[in-house]
């Protein structure tokens, strides 16, 4: 399966590259194999998986059709499946090269159990760009499976070539056919998108529309496609391996989709919600005190200013640290009056100084530059406005979000 990301998710860098991190082989994206346009490409461990089952079931239809094979025959369904598998790489470098047309970026492309995932990090300007982006993966799809037609006029199809290159062109017309379904998170799903969003001229309201097709479609292959199989199977009898192995594939299967489909529609309220956060309204009041304050009195002093946060401060009054949330909850009450601030404060790092009216996308990627658990706020001549702790922000996504 293809899906050709063009939103963020919480768990990603925002559209940009300020406040990325560098790329670390091998760790989160899975094995580095290549940078091809400067776009790292990554095979996940879960791709061993799916390798490991094409083989297999590959390599049982090979014994049917060519009996003298062996034990060989598994090899060649192995090689089968990396061949297939090279094919899925080219329909999502073809959503590469388009993005990277539209200077869109492309932070990476994984190959993983189901296919593979183009990382692509801002939307389309155009809902016709969009529409451009998301078709010409199953275009390449499609061209590659009538290319393997072609080449079977020059080979017997009862041979080695003649089995693979048909397995190679049944194989990519299935994934242009699947990405080509119209729900999100397949490529049909985003251009589905594309067209309700060049009808209505609102982008969310074609992500809610083919968010919502996409969960029609995840639960269509829960039921179906067990059905399906079953009726492809009259005339012989499916043993219990066969009935189980394609009510997994089945739930496997729809749980991307609809999963997918849900994080798109949570992505779009994201970018929607996203332009009224401001880091001023997210502040809360602080106090001063200097390092070697008692906690006991410098929670008393916050509580007298109706304040929800501690700013260590220098003999200057210049703020230089920030009394940690999660450390105070940690020291009992009655060892507060024992417990001086300063052990129990993070110091400021340049980028924990963020300005009270950042917000949006901008304040995602200062928060992700530097990770903290606060902040200190401040106007735009460095006088301290306040603290931004991260879970009032979080809370504030997850209610906007929601709704409330």
């Amino acid at each position: 399966m293809s899906d050709s990301r063009g939103q963020q998710t919480s768990d990603q860098p925002p559209k940009g590259d300020r406040g990325r991190r560098p790329e670390q082989p091998g760790r989160g994206g899975g094995i580095l194999m290549g940078r091809p346009f400067g776009v790292p490409i990554y095979v996940t461990p879960s791709w061993f998986v799916i390798a490991a089952l094409i083989t297999w079931v590959f390599g049982g239809q090979l014994g049917d059709v060519l009996p003298d094979l062996g034990g060989t025959r598994y090899l060649l369904a192995f090689c089968f499946a990396v061949a297939f598998y090279a094919s899925v790489l080219v329909h999502e470098l073809a959503h590469t090269l388009v993005a990277l047309r539209y200077r869109l970026g492309v932070r990476r492309i994984q190959l993983q159990f189901f296919g593979g995932v183009s990382e692509i990090e801002k939307e389309a300007e155009s809902p016709w760009r969009e529409f451009w982006l998301a078709f010409v993966g199953p275009l390449l799809s499609l061209a590659l499976g009538g290319l393997f037609l072609l080449s079977l006029q020059f080979v017997e199809l009862s041979t080695i070539p003649g089995v693979l290159l048909t397995g190679l062109a049944v194989s990519n017309f299935v994934v242009a056919a699947f990405n080509l379904l119209p729900g999100l998170p397949l490529d049909g799903g985003r251009m589905l998108r594309a067209v309700v969003w060049a009808i209505t001229g609102r982008p969310m309201t074609g992500t809610v529309a083919a968010a919502w097709v996409g969960r029609v479609l995840a639960v269509a292959v829960l039921i179906g496609l067990p059905l399906v199989n079953a009726s492809r199977g009259s005339g012989r009898e499916l043993s219990g391996t066969d009935t189980l192995v394609d009510a997994v594939l089945a739930a496997v299967l729809a749980a991307i989709i609809w999963n997918g489909a849900t994080a798109s529609l949570r992505n779009a309220r994201l970018k929607e919600v996203l332009p009224g956060l401001r880091l001023r309204d997210l502040a809360r009041r602080a106090v001063e005190v200097t390092a070697d304050t008692p906690l006991g009195e410098a929670m008393r002093r916050a509580h007298e200013a109706q304040a929800g946060a501690v700013v260590v401060v220098d003999g200057r009054g210049e703020p230089i640290a920030i009394v940690r949330e999660s450390a105070v909850r940690a020291v009992p009450e009655h060892r507060r009056p024992w417990v001086s601030v300063g052990p129990l404060s993070r110091d400021l790092e340049p980028g924990m100084r963020l300005d009270a009216d950042l917000g949006g996308e901008d304040l995602l990627r200062a928060l992700q530059a530097t990770p903290a658990g606060e902040y200190l706020v401040v106007e735009a001549d460095g006088r301290m406005f306040g603290v931004a702790a991260l879970t009032d922000i979080e809370q504030r996504l997850t209610s906007a979000l929601a709704g409330r």
